[in-house]
């Protein structure tokens, strides 16, 4: 109503006009936000609604709080989110303001000052949030339950025609479905600069993903810059200088993930995807042979060699120093048994292991020493399904990724037939390019719909969605993955029966995908149609 006085005073309508122009702004004063993405467990919403002034809008620790000011995590989350709930206040704010709106908090109280600490598998992102006139209570057990209703209220607040600030009456329940939510990148097919995955990061925290599953080397390039052993990436990277990881790199990283609540999962994948290891490290990989006489190609990891396990003890032992997460992808897929069957040396170890020409027993053998190394590494060992599926002695396995096509959910319900955790990879994979239309594939996922028990289904711990490089580099990535991958995110993190709708849900993403272009992440339009901020990073 200020905007009105404020145009009365000006002098320049009859009383008709004026009537009209009244009615037409109360038409567009009249709003509540499209909605949160992912939807919030329990979340509901008045047309109440109080104004925000970025001059007048502060952050606060509450009395109780364990966590004060100097918290790390909060800290930077406060300098984060205030240019993402204001977007205008960074560029000068040329937005008319017609009275000095009153104060608004947001106040923060958290259980556990865990602020200088990372995530794990059993951090709790539970918060709650109540917003009133003039503040706004968030309450978490942790930090990083604070960081998700952060990104929750930043998504509550919008402008109206005429640029002010709104956020509206509301009271939140939240905490995800699924401990497990994460995104795979792949930087061995294409080096991504690490400028490319912090913006990723970023964007990952938008949709309240945790988990970034480094696949960091493969056959194509080893850019890991190990301490250790420096002539894995010297040689084996695509460019000794310009397509590495250094150590700087690696913790940059990891920092920035940590602040935004998002665990860290490297994955040095092995025997198979190892060719790029070869060039920097002689010996380790099997001589194929042609007849009686070494053809010149090399295979898999050399699984009959002690110098073999121990190159891979020390280069566990870096990486688990490195990466401080607890846990650690071993890979374990798509061996190909032909360089292996070919090598007499192979085929005599084999016949005095007793396994006789079954080559699964081999990889299984050498699994069973890489993730002995792990654990007295103290670290939980993943592994994709192929390891399970040849394993006989299964007990050693803890956690198995699910990445086939075909009936995902009749091995998931194996796995947790056999008291093992799950992740879901196999109905997210993102890489191959689709049209954005299609987002719905990924959303009408039931990770849980398969016969079994309640013990069973709790044994999934979640899902990921992967953006393998074969055709992804730094110039698609983000339009590849997003909108895409935040239909998965609001299947790991909300309530089915309240997502179940595609229909229902269009209108949220479509809102949640111009927020994300706002704040700078190139992500794919769903339909024919605008944003009211286009992109502007070009």
């Amino acid at each position: 109503m200020e905007g009105i006085m404020y145009m009365v005073r000006c002098g320049r309508y009859s009383r008709p006009h004026f009537n009209l122009l009244l009615l037409i702004i109360l038409q567009l004063g009249l709003h509540t936000v499209d909605g949160v993405w992912p939807l919030p467990q329990k979340f509901t919403s008045s047309t109440e609604r109080y104004s925000l002034n970025s001059q007048a809008f502060y952050f606060g620790y509450g009395k109780q709080s364990a966590a004060k000011q100097g918290c790390s995590v909060l800290d930077a989350a406060f300098k984060r989110y205030f240019p993402l709930i204001f977007p205008d206040y960074t560029s000068g704010n040329g937005v008319l303001r017609f009275n000095q709106e009153q104060a608004f908090t947001v106040e923060i109280s958290v259980d556990h000052d865990d602020c200088e600490s990372y995530p794990n598998e059993d951090t709790s992102e539970k918060y709650n949030l109540s917003v009133s006139a003039g503040q706004a209570s968030l309450n978490a057990e942790t930090v990083w339950g604070a960081v998700r209703g952060l990104e929750t209220f930043s998504q509550l607040v919008y402008q109206d025609d005429f640029g002010s600030y709104f956020v509206n009456k509301t009271e939140i329940e939240d905490f995800p479905r699924f401990q497990f939510r994460g995104i795979l990148l792949d930087t061995s097919r294409h080096y991504l600069p690490v400028q490319a995955i912090l913006k990723t990061l970023d964007a990952m925290a938008y949709s309240k993903f945790n988990v970034f599953h480094w696949h960091i080397v493969d056959d194509p390039s080893f850019p890991y810059q190990s301490r250790t052993f420096a002539d894995l990436s010297s040689k084996g990277a695509f460019h000794p200088m310009t397509h590495i990881y250094t150590q700087l790199d690696v913790k940059r990283v990891i920092s920035h993930a940590r602040l935004w609540g998002i665990r860290v999962l490297p994955e040095f994948d092995s025997p198979g995807h190892t060719q790029s290891w070869g060039k920097g490290q002689p010996g380790l990989l099997t001589p194929c042979y042609k007849g009686s006489t070494p053809s010149g190609s090399f295979g898999p990891v050399n699984p009959v060699l002690p110098s073999t396990y121990e190159f891979m003890a020390k280069l566990f032992k870096e990486v688990s120093l490195v990466f401080p997460d607890s846990y650690m992808h071993l890979g374990g897929d798509e061996v190909n048994f032909s360089c292996w069957r070919s090598n007499p040396d192979v085929r005599a170890f084999m016949q005095k292991m007793g396994f006789g020409q079954d080559f699964t027993k081999l990889e299984a053998f050498y699994m069973e020493n890489i993730m002995n190394i792990t654990s007295a590494l103290n670290k939980t060992s993943i592994v994709w399904q192929d390891v399970f599926d040849y394993h006989e002695r299964r007990s050693s396995l803890s956690v198995v990724e699910v990445w086939k096509k075909g009936c995902y959910l009749c091995e998931v319900r194996k796995l947790t037939k056999a008291r093992l955790r799950v992740i879901l990879a196999s109905p997210w994979y993102l890489d191959q390019p689709g049209p954005t239309h299609k987002w719905a594939r990924y959303y009408k996922v039931w990770p849980l719909a398969f016969k079994g028990t309640e013990e069973q289904k709790k044994l999934v711990i979640g899902g990921e969605v992967c953006m393998w490089g074969e055709y992804v580099d730094a110039t698609n990535l983000s339009p590849r993955l997003w909108p895409r991958a935040s239909a998965a995110a609001e299947r790991l993190w909300s309530d089915e029966k309240q997502t179940f709708s595609v229909n229902k849900a269009f209108p949220r993403l479509q809102d949640f995908r111009c927020k994300l272009v706002r704040r700078g992440i190139k992500a794919e339009p769903l339909h024919i149609g605008h944003c009211k901020h286009e992109y502007e990073g070009v």
